[in-house]
């Protein structure tokens, strides 16, 4: 079945028309469900993963029903690659519009606290909250320069609610995760509303949780 076309409608290019827009971890999943909309909705979308296949799959499905969109390897828990990312999209692209800081995932099974070994509670803990903080730290700059941007983080579930079913180490890291977005929507407001008379007419940055 041929893909749906991504602007069926004139006013659905008007959202998000001439905004770029990186979703990290967008190979697969609810990553790539959201780049896809925002290539719907008339972004330059920039699909990320470590798959390139699945990268270059979600990718020409944007193309093919009309969107645009490009593709980047990159390790989110090292900050010299989220920082050539982010140099080669502003040169290609231009500067991110809206980032959504969604790569991460579960890789420790359920067990009792003491049974968790520090090389799983690290790979939890970097590959959710570290990956989101050094993504933010590295697009955060531009956005309060330009006084515009959006920045959407994705929790769990198992954040809010414990259970013994929950790996601890992933349920800290997305607790984590809410907490600093909590702190960078009030750093980010702080600095937006200080002084209204610099504000212009576009958004100020701003911070949500997903």
């Amino acid at each position: 079945m041929p893909p749906e076309p991504m602007m069926p409608r004139e006013e659905n290019m008007s959202r998000l028309k001439d905004t770029v827009a990186l979703v990290t971890g967008s190979s697969h999943g609810i990553g790539a469900a959201i780049a896809t909309l925002f290539a719907r909705e008339g972004a330059k979308v920039v699909v990320h993963g470590r798959d390139t296949a699945a990268m270059s799959a979600v990718t020409a499905d944007i193309e093919r029903a009309g969107g645009r969109a490009m593709q980047f390897a990159a390790d989110v828990t090292k900050f010299a690659d989220i920082e050539a990312m982010r140099r080669q999209i502003e040169q290609e692209l231009g500067p991110v519009d809206v980032l959504v800081a969604n790569a991460g995932g579960n890789p420790t099974r359920p067990g009792p606290v003491e049974q968790i070994n520090e090389d799983d509670w690290r790979a939890a803990i970097d590959s959710n909250l570290t990956a989101t903080f050094l993504t933010i730290k590295s697009f955060l700059p531009g956005m309060k320069e330009r006084k515009a941007g959006s920045i959407v983080t994705i929790s769990s579930a198992a954040a809010r609610r414990p259970h013994p079913a929950s790996p601890v180490p992933y349920a800290a890291a997305k607790a984590g995760i809410q907490m600093l977005t909590q702190d960078l929507a009030a750093q980010a407001g702080l600095m937006a509303y200080g002084s209204t008379a610099s504000l212009p007419r576009r958004s100020s940055p701003s911070a949500t949780s997903g």
